[in-house]
């Protein structure tokens, strides 16, 4: 008979009923499960979690995973990440993730290769975003496995991206706005959401939330639910802007949110979402969405010569490579006007100021008709 070990007291074995040896702590009342694999990393910690009469959580098949494996990863990935994500970021983060955990969850993380990233990569050649998301996650497993010192390298450096030509959602422009607003009225519930997103570069999840509780001193205060857990989010502190104060007016005096139902109940993401969709399909825009309207708000703020750091403080952005895209997007323009204007005058390079900014305009107009925009 093989002695006992004595170096997890109060860890016992038993037969589940596939025939699996597992193991269980059971002290005084208190019991938990710490898994297959006796003496692991996984095992160990459960043990210690149990001591304190504490049970691990696990998502996903953690500690039914195979150690070391891709499917593995995920398990941790999600242990250690999600933590800090709204229900929204891990659903999208799951939609991506878990067909590669199918498909690849029994292989060893150690064993991918470059030239595997790229298979993954060609599987998804007929949705060219949907191939860019996957690589984005993917990277991001492969660099936690890099910190787990389970690889030293991640594989997915190097891989282009597909070119898919796309910003992704529709950007409002001015004649767009101008035309929602002739088809809705001040006073209508879809003048009141759109200039509140217009205004405030606000989300769908956020918009609906906002109330007369968010407004302090003449300024709009409030977290993005999308950075809410991480502590790294930055609080929007805005002044609430002549034009969103005038349509909150219309907002009935004791209403809790300023999109609230009919029913003085709080209208839902998806809800506003919907709305939005059956308004812009009346006013004969089927490109534009409410998402487009956050873009909207950075694209007039570059356009007006503001920083990247402007657009963050407004619309939320904790990195600011998103920022930066708005002001090379859409600040191009008036950085070329500056540009030309600095440029010398006359045969000889003399510069000639006398009438400058109304024989510039004149000739411009005449040489670049039609590709103004």
């Amino acid at each position: 008979m093989r002695k006992r070990s004595d170096k997890y007291p109060g860890a016992k074995p038993y037969f589940d009923r596939h025939g699996n040896r597992r193991w269980r702590y059971r002290c005084k009342g208190f019991s938990a499960e710490l898994g297959t694999d006796y003496g692991s990393d996984e095992f160990e910690r459960r043990y210690q979690a149990a001591l304190n009469h504490q049970k691990e959580k696990q998502a996903n098949g953690a500690g039914r995973s195979v150690p070391g494996t891709f499917d593995d990863l995920v398990a941790r990935f999600y242990q250690l990440k999600f933590p800090e994500l709204e229900e929204i970021t891990k659903r999208d983060y799951r939609a991506v993730i878990e067909p590669l955990r199918r498909q690849h969850g029994h292989k060893r993380v150690a064993g991918m290769r470059q030239r595997h990233v790229l298979e993954i990569k060609a599987q998804l050649s007929s949705t060219p975003a949907q191939a860019n998301k996957t690589l984005k996650r993917l990277s991001q497993l492969m660099k936690l496995a890099v910190q787990l010192e389970w690889r030293s390298d991640n594989p997915v450096s190097g891989v282009e991206f597909y070119q898919t030509g796309s910003s992704g959602y529709h950007t409002w422009t001015e004649d767009e706005i101008a035309r929602f607003y002739a088809k809705h009225e001040r006073g209508s519930l879809a003048y009141l959401a759109m200039t509140l997103m217009l205004y405030t570069g606000a989300s769908r999840k956020d918009a609906v939330a906002l109330g007369r509780g968010n407004i302090r001193g003449g300024r709009l205060i409030y977290r993005r639910s999308k950075t809410r857990k991480n502590p790294n989010g930055i609080e929007v502190n805005i002044p609430v802007h002549p034009t969103l104060a005038d349509a909150l007016e219309t907002v009935p005096e004791g209403a809790f949110t300023f999109l609230e139902t009919n029913r003085k109940q709080a209208r839902s993401p998806n809800g506003l979402g919907n709305d939005m969709r059956e308004w812009c399909d009346k006013a004969g825009l089927p490109m534009c969405s409410s998402h487009g309207l956050r873009k909207a708000i950075c694209r007039r703020i570059a356009e007006a010569g503001g920083t990247p750091f402007e657009i963050m403080s407004v619309s939320g952005h904790i990195t600011l490579a998103m920022a930066q895209h708005y002001c090379e997007a859409f600040g191009r323009k008036n950085l070329a006007d500056s540009a030309v204007h600095r440029l010398p005058h006359g045969p000889n390079g003399e510069q000639k100021l006398t009438n400058l900014d109304g024989g510039f305009v004149n000739h411009s107009r005449n040489q670049l008709k039609g590709n103004g925009k």
